[in-house]
C-alpha cells in the first residue's frame, strides 16, 4: 500500500513540474515583473485551446512571453502591448475581450442567458404554485362534502339514540 502511494505521489510530483514554464527575464523592478506576470495570466495562447502563455510551453507561447519582455524593456504602455498583441492574434489572444462592436455578442449573450434562465424559473413556479392551489381547491372542495357528510351523519345517529 505505501509503495502504491508513493509511487502516485511521485506521478503527481513529475505532473506537475511538467507543466511548469520556466522562462528566465530579468526586470528592473517588481512593478515590471508583476506586469509581465499579468500579462502572461491574462492573455490566451494562440496554438492551445484555452491555456494562458504563462502555462503554455508551445513556441508560439515562447514567443509571445519574448516580444511580450521586449516591449516591456521598451517602455511600452499597457495599452499598446495589449493592441499590438489584438491587431496580431485577434481578440481571441484576450481572456477578457475589449468590448467592440464585434463582441457585444459575447459581453451580451450571458446576461441575456442568465435574464432568460431567470424568466423560465418565474414561469415554471408560478405554474406550479396556480396547479397546487387549483388541486388544493379541488381537494377543498371534496373534502368539505365528505366533512359535510361525516357531521349529517353523526346528527342522524344522535337523533336517532
Amino acid at each position: 500500500m505505501i509503495r502504491i502511494l508513493s509511487a502516485f505521489f511521485m506521478l503527481f510530483l513529475m505532473g506537475a513540474s511538467a507543466q511548469a514554464v520556466i522562462d528566465v527575464y530579468e526586470f528592473e523592478d517588481e512593478v515590471e515583473r508583476q506586469r509581465y506576470l499579468s500579462f502572461i495570466d491574462e492573455m490566451r495562447c494562440p496554438k492551445c485551446q484555452n491555456q494562458n502563455l504563462a502555462g503554455s510551453d508551445s513556441p508560439i507561447a515562447q514567443d509571445l512571453r519574448r516580444e511580450l519582455y521586449r516591449m516591456l524593456k521598451d517602455g511600452r504602455s499597457d495599452k499598446e502591448i495589449t493592441d499590438f498583441m489584438v491587431n496580431r492574434y485577434g481578440d481571441y489572444v484576450l481572456y477578457r475581450p475589449q468590448l467592440k462592436k464585434n463582441t457585444y455578442m459575447l459581453w451580451g449573450l450571458p446576461v441575456v442567458l442568465m435574464a432568460v434562465g431567470w424568466l423560465v424559473a418565474f414561469l415554471v413556479v408560478r405554474q406550479r404554485r396556480s396547479k397546487i392551489q387549483a388541486a388544493g381547491e379541488k381537494q377543498s372542495d371534496k373534502d368539505q362534502g365528505r366533512l359535510q357528510d361525516l357531521l349529517d351523519a353523526a346528527d342522524k345517529r344522535r337523533n336517532q339514540q
